[in-house]
């Protein structure tokens, strides 16, 4: 798929080196075709990591993408340099007048703390609630599903016993549903989170579909029943050593952290991790474009003239 972000953002040169096709924007002007508006709320704090892994997931099919990176106001990370937000990212007041065909909110580091306690928790509740008139289709992934679901439907996440960390398999309960389409009966996906939402009341929501879940992890997946919200509560599009880092940086700190699991050949830490969930995890992000972006969306909902500055 060619995705089009501005010319010099740093993941582009790493994408193109992976065979990734980018357009450059000059390319994107001459094609007679209106490009699918895609924001992504990026809450992580290693944001050129992030930026890298979804354009990475979002890269499989023929449609053309115009990205846009968001980042909060009420909240400036330390890990991500300002020329580089200042450059490459805009923020809710300069999209709110506008309409996108999909919306992704990423994970964040605050899983820990109650929803209301996050600093940028009332600027997080505006954009989420504009996407319900502004956006076709919402994506939430993994604290992100957590507040999307808390938000929404008044779920609450609850604390682990320990953190659920490591590669996990999960199963697929609705076939029918088009999200899971091309999906195996069995699966696997990275988790990295000391929180959920239980299983049994994001079962007794009438309004959401469980669609993938694991005996280990609980609930992967699940929808609003019109697909315009959707949960996702891993991480399918870590890459393969995402959660290596993770792992040694906090045995760096002292942490006392338990090996990934199902992740290091033999379970030491020296092997390179297999990587065994990028096929799956782009056609989830394949599907989630295609069907509840795509397919439903008019031709004419995104203010194209807003969002590419003319």
């Amino acid at each position: 798929m060619p995705i089009k972000v501005q010319n010099d953002l740093p993941a582009r040169k790493i994408l193109e080196e992976e065979n990734i096709f980018m357009m450059d924007e000059g390319r994107a002007l001459h094609q007679d075709i209106r490009p699918l508006q895609i924001a992504i709320l990026n809450l992580m704090p290693l944001k050129e990591d992030t930026e890298v892994q979804l354009l990475r997931s979002l890269s499989n099919t023929p449609l053309q993408l115009d990205i846009t990176f968001l980042t909060t106001i009420s909240y400036v990370g330390h890990n991500t340099a300002t020329s580089h937000l200042d450059k490459f990212y805009l923020t809710f007041d300069d999209v709110k007048n506008s309409k996108f065909d999909g919306l992704i909110i990423t994970g964040a580091p605050v899983e820990m703390m109650e929803f209301e306690d996050v600093t940028y928790w009332e600027e997080l509740v505006k954009i989420m609630e504009w996407s319900r008139s502004n956006v076709t289709s919402t994506l939430h992934v993994c604290w992100g599903a957590q507040a999307g679901l808390h938000y929404h439907y008044g779920l609450e996440k609850r604390m682990l016993e320990k953190k659920l960390f490591g590669i996990y398999k999960h199963r697929v309960l609705v076939r029918r549903e088009p999200l899971v389409r091309g999906f195996d009966d069995v699966f696997f996906a990275p988790h990295s989170r000391y929180t959920e939402i239980a299983k049994s009341d994001i079962r007794e929501c009438k309004e959401l579909l469980i669609l993938a879940e694991s005996e280990e992890a609980g609930v992967f997946l699940c929808m609003a029943q019109d697909g315009k919200q959707v949960f996702l509560m891993g991480h399918p599009e870590y890459d393969r050593v995402t959660l290596d880092k993770e792992y040694k940086r906090d045995i760096g700190k002292g942490i006392d952290i338990e090996l990934p699991k199902n992740y290091y050949p033999g379970d030491d830490p020296q092997c390179r991790p297999e990587l065994m969930w990028r096929a799956h995890a782009n056609t989830l992000y394949s599907n989630w474009i295609n069907y509840k972006v795509y397919q439903q969306t008019p031709y004419d909902f995104a203010d194209t003239d807003f969002i590419s500055g003319k």
